[in-house]
């Protein structure tokens, strides 16, 4: 049974001070994108058969499973970023300065799960510049093995996303390298741009929606991306719908984080859900989300992999972490939540290609 919270700071937030806001332009965002090789849409799939079978009115997923070649919505944050740099550096230089060596000699360090690391690899060699990753060792082999075909420098530290964030940062300190986290923490804000970048597939889900959407499944690990996703699509609807958040039972540190009123450490073990396997949750998406989001859930492992298979019978092929947002609404129309029903219009995302860990 799905676990849920309502959001009692819903257009308030935790007014936590000092604490900046997700900037939703998205359109600086389309710019510098322009620069990346294959920066292009993906498509708004629409299921009106699976929509008949969950009883609901529509049924949508923004697939992301091959954004810019990299198969997740990350391929869209960290390339922001380093393209930012990058225009800094011409501007300040010259015109004539080629895009393809404007960040030479800068590196690059973040740490990942998997498809972050992958936007930062994809945007350092567009630009030029090196990038190094650190990853836990939950984060399956092929993750390191791809970064590393991409031409990515890895690094293995520590058991958990938020061990091997510390090594990235000590790496950072000693060499040197920009730190470019997907996350934020009080004075380290830099992941704020990060979720900027995400916006560009939220302002295709919501242009591409016939209809206003009358309830919206995120999925979320740190929240950068949900944090997005959430504040463009409220901006973006007259009538914004209902927005709900959900993370593994055993990584709900955003769910934890608002009934405490304050980040936490959630601890815990491993999810299948590899890549919204986070233990503490982004300051700004917290900050953020708090103001946007009607629920948060969780859902444990067994049960969205339970779900994976209906996705398979329409060629929606994916992850755990990329069909968490599906389980919990499949699961919620099922289960006669948060007033799913006959004339219900879902929209969710695939934010990422089959992965089986």
């Amino acid at each position: 049974m799905i676990k849920f919270l309502k959001n009692s700071y819903l257009n308030i937030g935790l007014q936590q001070p000092g604490v900046p806001e997700i900037s939703l332009d998205v359109e600086a965002v389309n710019t510098l994108l322009k620069h990346c090789p294959k920066a292009l849409k993906t498509p708004l799939v629409s299921e009106p058969s699976l929509a008949k079978e969950m009883g609901v009115s529509s049924m949508w997923f923004k697939d992301e499973r091959n954004r810019m070649g990299l198969g997740s919505f990350k391929a869209l944050g960290a390339a922001f970023v380093i393209a930012q740099e990058a225009a800094i550096i011409k501007n300040k230089n010259s015109t004539d300065t080629e895009w393809s060596k404007t960040l030479s000699g800068r590196v690059f360090v973040s740490a990942s799960a998997g498809n972050h690391g992958l936007s930062i690899v994809a945007g350092a060699k567009v630009f030029g510049a090196k990038a190094v990753i650190y990853l836990s060792t939950a984060v399956p082999t092929s993750f390191g093995d791809r970064l590393r075909t991409y031409g990515a420098k890895v690094f293995i530290s520590g058991e958990t996303y938020e061990e091997s964030m510390d090594a990235a940062i000590d790496a950072a300190q000693t060499n040197g390298w920009t730190l470019l986290s997907d996350s934020t923490w009080e004075g380290n804000y830099g992941g704020v741009n990060v979720m900027q970048g995400y916006l560009v597939a939220a302002q295709e889900a919501c242009e591409a929606c016939p209809e206003t959407p009358t309830h919206v499944f995120l999925q979320a690990g740190v929240g950068g991306f949900a944090a997005a996703m959430a504040g463009y699509i409220r901006k973006f609807f007259k009538d914004p719908p209902q927005i709900i958040i959900v993370e593994p039972e055993i990584a709900a540190a955003l769910l934890e984080a608002v009934k405490a009123g304050h980040l936490i450490d959630v601890g815990g073990g491993a999810s299948s859900m590899g890549r919204l396997d986070c233990k503490i949750a982004s300051l700004v998406a917290l900050e953020s989300l708090t103001k946007t989001s009607n629920y948060f859930v969780t859902l444990t492992d067994m049960e969205v992999e339970e779900m994976l298979p209906i996705l398979s019978k329409y060629s929606l092929d994916t992850s755990p972490s990329g069909g968490a947002g599906f389980a919990a609404a499949y699961l919620s129309r099922k289960e006669g939540l948060f007033n799913l029903g006959n004339d219900s219009k879902i929209l969710t995302f695939l934010s990422e290609g089959s992965i089986k860990t």
